[in-house]
C-alpha cells in the first residue's frame, strides 16, 4: 500500500496528499525516473531530505533531480504537495 494518495493527476502535476495518521516509517527513501519540481499547498512543518543533505523545510518549491535519492519528514496536519514531472 501507498504511504499517499493521489488526488488529482493531469499531464502536467500530481496533487499527492500524505494523511497526519501516517507511520513515519513508511515514508521511505527512494528515486523517481524524472525531475521533479515540488510545490506545497497551505503550509507545514514537513520536511524534505535529499541524498547527503540535512532535512529542509518544504514550504518553497523544491527540485529533485532524475534518480536523486529523497524522502519525506513526517510533521503535523496533512501534507499535500503539487508534483510536476519535468
Amino acid at each position: 500500500m501507498l504511504p499517499y494518495k493521489d488526488l488529482e493527476v493531469t499531464n502536467e502535476y500530481i496533487v499527492r496528499e500524505f494523511s497526519q495518521n501516517i507511520d513515519p516509517i513508511e515514508l521511505m527513501w527512494h528515486r523517481d525516473d524524472e525531475d521533479r519540481t515540488i510545490e506545497v499547498i497551505g503550509e507545514t512543518n514537513w520536511q524534505i531530505q535529499l541524498d547527503n543533505q540535512l532535512p529542509s523545510s518544504i514550504n518553497e518549491c523544491i527540485f529533485i533531480p532524475r534518480h536523486e535519492w529523497h524522502r519525506v519528514i513526517k510533521g503535523t496536519g496533512t501534507l499535500t504537495l503539487k508534483i510536476y514531472k519535468n
